[in-house]
């Protein structure tokens, strides 16, 4: 992160750049009010944590301003731990509701923004090509959930590749890629995605669809099973003859797509009454009883 870019800045600059616009930007949803930052660095706990839920925001944006960047890319680690201080109520809270279904509308929705270089992950045991999150966790209950994060948590990463030498070329407008580090797969698995950023123009269009995709929802597993059903007409007769392509433009498929739950607009909670069941029967199969998070 202290690699300098075409910019003259180093990247740790730029990272701390979009925090702050990230933040402005945010800042004129009203839905924002709520809104509570932290930061976490790859420091080992509890050092990691320079700014947490109970800091205003003068103290998040002094530790902003004094980061610096040493010590070993523990990628996993610190997604572990920014996971583990999320899920550090639920239990008691019982937003989880395990073994009496799933409510979409008992959530806290979470974003995990993680902002970096893209290069080789470090480790006091060496130089790992996958990104792996420790399994084990301090925290009771965690073993309720087979994965460390839950499915009103979305990961999303910043990847820099600015080059240091040359200006880039001409940009071409359009969708800003994902990148091919290790992170992106993460990123999809929780129902987010990674940006691959060449150019601060980039850098601003991401901030831009980051502060869209901060809404109140739930990622859920949609598997298809069984034949298409059949196609309705506008008189509400079957009509075989009519082509699928011309009734949606993708059929029917299995998918991994965010709900969109919807707050009251008088107390910004959402309410609802129906769980979405669980099996009644635990999977002989597994070892212990665990289930999910999508």
């Amino acid at each position: 992160m202290n690699q300098r870019t075409y910019l003259g800045t180093t990247y740790l600059d730029i990272a701390k750049g979009a925090v702050e616009i990230f933040m402005k930007l945010r800042a004129r949803d009203p839905a924002s009010r709520g809104d509570r930052y932290m930061l976490v660095t790859f420091d080992d706990p509890p050092y990691g944590v320079k700014a947490g839920w109970k800091e205003n925001h003068a103290t998040f944006m002094s530790e902003l301003k004094n980061l610096q960047a040493s010590g070993l890319t523990t990628l996993g680690h610190a997604l572990r731990a920014a996971f583990d201080l999320l899920n550090l109520n639920r239990l008691v809270s019982g937003i989880d509701n395990y073994g009496q279904g799933r409510n979409p509308f008992f959530l806290e929705p979470s974003v995990i923004i993680t902002i970096t270089d893209g290069n080789k992950l470090t480790h006091t045991s060496g130089v790992p090509d996958e990104l792996h999150l420790p399994l084990t966790s301090p925290l009771p209950g965690s073993e309720l959930t087979k994965e460390p994060f839950r499915w009103d948590q979305r990961l999303f990463a910043l990847v820099l590749r600015l080059p240091g030498a040359a200006t880039p070329d001409s940009e071409q407008l359009g969708s800003v890629p994902n990148d091919e580090s290790a992170i992106t797969q993460m990123c999809e698995v929780t129902g987010g995605r990674s940006y691959c950023v060449r150019t601060q123009r980039m850098l601003n269009q991401c901030l831009d669809s980051l502060v869209q995709k901060v809404l109140s929802g739930v990622v859920i597993n949609f598997e298809k099973t069984g034949p298409d059903p059949p196609l309705v007409g506008e008189d509400g007769m079957v009509d075989p003859s009519r082509p699928v392509l011309s009734f949606s433009p993708q059929p029917w498929h299995s998918c991994h797509k965010l709900i969109y739950v919807r707050p009251n607009p008088k107390t910004g909670v959402p309410v609802g009454h129906w769980p979405i069941p669980e099996s009644f029967w635990p999977d002989q199969n597994s070892p212990a009883l665990v289930r999910g998070c999508h």
